[in-house]
């Protein structure tokens, strides 16, 4: 559900809200998440980024502040930089230059439309790779600035090469997570 109160950049950037909200054109937008689902997908899925992160070259933010633009800031499940960070003062907890990949876990709630914005942003901003991931109906679609396509199994990355079994994704889910039949 979207949070109606309009801020400044410097008030969004001093306050620390219990479920971070992006903020866009003043505007704090809060983040559906806090389900099993969603936690339990963001959860494998950094756990099989991490695993790679050495030969790969990469660096793993769970739930950072992405600066996509003056007046907006976007707030990944999942951002990945080929990359050492370098902050310094204010931007200390935010990151000022485009991930390599950001990847976006549905939540029931989520509107599509809120969504493709989301991903719109980070695309624009330089995000090389976005992957949207949709644990409830079990699929998933990667974004590229020129391309957007579902994907089956296998979702990844070039240069540097990364990969995730979205089959090794959902069935730790289903042992994690146990599903009542009605």
């Amino acid at each position: 559900m979207p949070v109606s109160a309009m801020v400044s950049v410097e008030e969004y950037l001093s306050t620390a809200f219990e479920t971070d909200c992006d903020y866009v054109d003043g505007e704090l937008i809060e983040r559906n998440m806090g389900e099993l689902d969603h936690s339990g997908v963001q959860g494998w899925i950094f756990a099989l980024l991490f695993s790679q992160r050495s030969s790969a070259g990469i660096h793993l933010f769970p739930e950072t502040r992405v600066q996509v633009s003056a007046v907006r800031y976007r707030v990944p499940d999942i951002s990945v930089t080929t990359r050492r960070v370098t902050t310094s003062g204010a931007q200390r907890r935010i990151l000022c230059e485009p991930p390599f990949l950001c990847v976006e876990i549905l939540s029931p709630e989520d509107r599509m439309s809120r969504v493709e914005e989301r991903i719109e942003d980070l695309l624009a901003f330089g995000v090389t790779h976005v992957w949207l991931v949709d644990p409830q109906r079990r699929k998933a679609w990667t974004y590229t600035s020129a391309v957007r396509h579902e994907v089956p199994d296998l979702l990844t990355t070039t240069e540097p090469f990364l990969s995730v079994s979205l089959k090794e994704v959902f069935r730790s889910l289903e042992e994690d997570v146990e599903s009542e039949q009605p």
